[in-house]
């Protein structure tokens, strides 16, 4: 038997302790009390507090995640960049549906938003290529991402090529790399409680307005 074997995952638990959440404690607008609890995250100083896990859906209906960082937040959406050769926009050009999910496990909490994601426009995503540090724009550059790669060794030749190509220049935005914003019509805020009775309150767009529902655990 191996070392995972006897791992008796059953018993893996823990109780939720870090208090409740009441409707009185919720907002008109959902993201008024997302980014309370984001500037929370923010202060108990959570490794990389704006990481997301970005769910899309590929043509056969095959659900793939992976961990998105949140760059930017307001009435019309949720932004993050990307590689626009990448799975992930890939599928999103196919089935614009996706889902946002924030798990601060230290805090008890998690956010999860639904919605689809629209391409931002060239605008947006120039200034924002041009914000990040200058070997992060490179790295950019060396990777098609999602593609395949016989070795680690390519990917950091490539990377070493370009920053001596751009050493004494600024590094143009690649016309593969873009960003979306996830135009969100639901929200769900979900609180650990004691016995397993946790506190999960679902935002749904009415309009110009917010439906509010008490969900079960």
């Amino acid at each position: 038997m191996n070392e995972i074997d006897e791992i008796d995952l059953a018993s893996v638990r823990r109780e939720y302790t870090k208090g409740g959440l009441r409707r009185n404690d919720l907002t008109p607008n959902p993201l008024t009390l997302f980014e309370l609890w984001l500037k929370q995250a923010c202060e108990a100083r959570l490794s990389d507090p704006t990481a997301m896990s970005v769910a899309t859906v590929d043509e056969t209906g095959q659900p793939y995640q992976r961990i998105v960082l949140l760059k930017h937040f307001d009435d019309e959406g949720l932004v993050f960049y990307t590689n626009m050769g990448s799975r992930k926009a890939q599928h999103l050009e196919k089935n614009n549906k996706i889902s946002l999910h924030f798990p601060w496990y230290p805090l008890e909490r998690q956010v999860n938003f639904t919605g689809v994601a629209e391409r931002l426009s060239p605008i947006e995503v120039v200034k924002y290529f041009h914000s990040r540090p200058k070997d992060s724009q490179i790295a950019a550059w060396a990777s098609q991402q999602s593609s395949k790669i016989s070795a680690r060794g390519i990917l950091e030749g490539k990377f070493l090529e370009l920053k001596q190509k751009f050493k004494n220049g600024e590094v143009p935005l690649p016309s593969f790399w873009g960003g979306f914003r996830v135009v969100f019509n639901s929200v769900e805020f979900w609180q650990g409680g004691a016995h397993r009775l946790h506190d999960r309150f679902l935002y749904q767009r009415e309009g110009d307005s917010w439906k509010i529902d008490r969900l079960a655990p």
